[in-house]
């Protein structure tokens, strides 16, 4: 301990119990009472009171948007691949630059035939209008590997919305609505789209989010299967966030009865994951 650069320096060592023979060795090296060295515990210092936090500083949107789009919430995204494993199995993609046409279709198709549901959802916030949609996508959704997926994670994410936005008790009262009467899949654009409007947060957010959501996770398994390294990925993702604006804006707003696939093959290569003999992702 001592001065550094003409300021005090201070340790947060923790104090060993009196009487110990460390305790003992170390009376001698004690700094007499007035030296500018001192030994400070974290007891010396006061914590904020939670009473003096603002609570609708703690509900700011912006947090709760960030937190709802951040790989640590965890709603199971990074256990699907979006078929991308299955494709690279089948040679359909085998390098950097058949990821990029891949990671198209695989938004192209996601803004044709999944954004009408999160649209419809993040403005249609009763619980009859919501289940709707929801066995509707079911019924959309004709691939099993992908259906599956779907409501995995939409459980998982309106599992843990209805635990972290506790400030919405409807979506608590949603889920265990749906979950008593086992009338909901709960599939993920329909769950994503009622938590956003729950939110506050719009379509034109919940849209793009999901688009983003869709990029992100395809090129997060691109690099755990080995195809592209973690920086040749983060230099995609940048270079086509022009392309997926575009798409989301060629599909943003469509109504549930115009969704469509615009690249069946891609349903046919997933529905394919079943069958490999070994694998890395759920779907």
């Amino acid at each position: 301990m001592g001065r550094v650069g003409g300021q005090k320096r201070v340790s947060f060592a923790a104090e060993p119990p009196s009487g110990s023979s460390e305790a003992a060795g170390r009376s001698e090296a004690e700094p007499p009472s007035g030296s500018s060295e001192a030994r400070v515990s974290f007891h010396d210092f006061s914590l904020p009171s939670f009473a003096m936090w603002n609570q609708d500083s703690i509900n700011n949107p912006l947090w709760s948007q960030w937190q709802l789009l951040d790989s640590f919430l965890p709603t199971g995204g990074f256990a699907h691949s979006y078929g991308l494993e299955a494709a690279i199995q089948s040679c359909f993609v085998v390098g950097p630059e058949d990821l990029q046409a891949y990671t198209l279709s695989v938004l192209d198709n996601t803004g044709s035939l999944i954004l009408p549901f999160v649209c419809a959802a993040t403005k249609s916030l009763d619980f009859e209008t919501w289940l709707k949609l929801d066995r509707l996508l079911e019924v959309t959704l004709t691939n099993e590997i992908s259906r599956k997926a779907s409501s995995s994670q939409g459980s998982a994410l309106i599992r843990v919305a209805a635990s972290v936005f506790h400030e919405i008790p409807y979506l608590k009262k949603i889920r265990e609505s749906a979950l008593t009467s086992r009338s909901a899949s709960f599939h993920h654009a329909t769950v994503f789209g009622l938590v956003c409007g729950l939110l506050g947060f719009g379509s034109e957010f919940s849209q793009r989010a999901y688009m983003h959501l869709a990029l992100r996770d395809v090129l997060s398994a691109a690099t755990r299967l080995n195809l592209i390294g973690p920086m040749g990925a983060a230099v995609l993702q940048h270079r086509m966030a022009g392309n997926a604006e575009l798409l989301l804006k060629r599909w943003m707003d469509r109504l549930v009865e115009e969704a469509c696939q615009t690249t069946p093959l891609l349903d046919a290569i997933q529905g394919c994951h079943g069958y490999l003999f070994s694998r890395l992702f759920c779907s």
